[in-house]
């Protein structure tokens, strides 16, 4: 009895250990060199988009993807291990932790109060990307991980300097706040934007572009 006890002890120990492994081998199988699937194909888009991968979207974690990774790792200030672990999904904006976050009434209303006075005027695609910039940041190592915490973060909206944010809300800018919650993220995960015409900052500007909508450049 005491014997047998012991065999399904041991076959328990090996069983759990077994699911560990496939567990940690699945978790960062799609994450490093020699792996392969439909996250790497996303991840060579998106590094492909952003002017770092010129080589084939074949989903392959090969040589140039890895390269191609520390290259865009080192533009943001990472460490560069060529490991698309989850800092760097979170930069490339392919966090799967993404709309995760669950809002207030009150958080919807200063997420479109904060579109409206940072993008009047501007394309509807351009008001919800806007909106999932400041979503993003929520998300990001970067930020504060609130949405008031990300919209009063000093210096970061002219429209809290300005006073802008307590005009009246256009009538967009509220259904733009709702679509960029629900997921709809026009700028492919970027962080920042700015307006070309205006901005003076010369860092803003070295920042790796994304997509340009309207009047405004979004980039991370």
């Amino acid at each position: 009895m005491k014997k047998r006890r012991i065999i399904v002890a041991v076959t328990l120990i090996i069983s759990l250990l077994t699911v560990f492994i496939i567990n940690e081998n699945s978790a960062s199988a799609l994450s490093k060199y020699g792996s392969s699937g439909s996250e790497v194909t996303q991840i060579q888009q998106k590094l492909s988009s952003l002017g770092f991968y010129n080589g084939a979207i074949d989903g392959v974690y090969g040589t140039k993807t890895k390269n191609a990774v520390i290259e865009f790792q080192k533009s943001c200030g990472l460490t560069p291990d060529g490991i698309a672990g989850s800092q760097t999904l979170n930069y490339l904006g392919l966090s799967s932790s993404s709309n995760n976050y669950s809002f207030t009434q009150s958080e919807i209303d200063l997420l479109a109060r904060t579109i409206s006075a940072e993008a009047r005027g501007e394309p509807y695609e351009g008001q919800v990307a806007v909106g999932a910039v400041i979503l993003n940041r929520i998300e990001h190592p970067s930020f504060p991980n609130t949405l008031a915490g990300v919209i009063y973060q000093n210096g970061a909206f002219s429209c809290i300097d300005d006073g802008q944010i307590n005009e009246p809300v256009y009538e967009s800018s509220k259904r733009a706040a709702v679509d960029a919650m629900n997921g709809w993220d026009p700028s492919g995960g970027a962080i920042y934007y700015y307006n070309p015409v205006t901005a003076t900052s010369k860092w803003i500007r070295s920042r790796p572009i994304i997509v340009t909508i309207g009047a405004h450049v979004f980039c991370l």
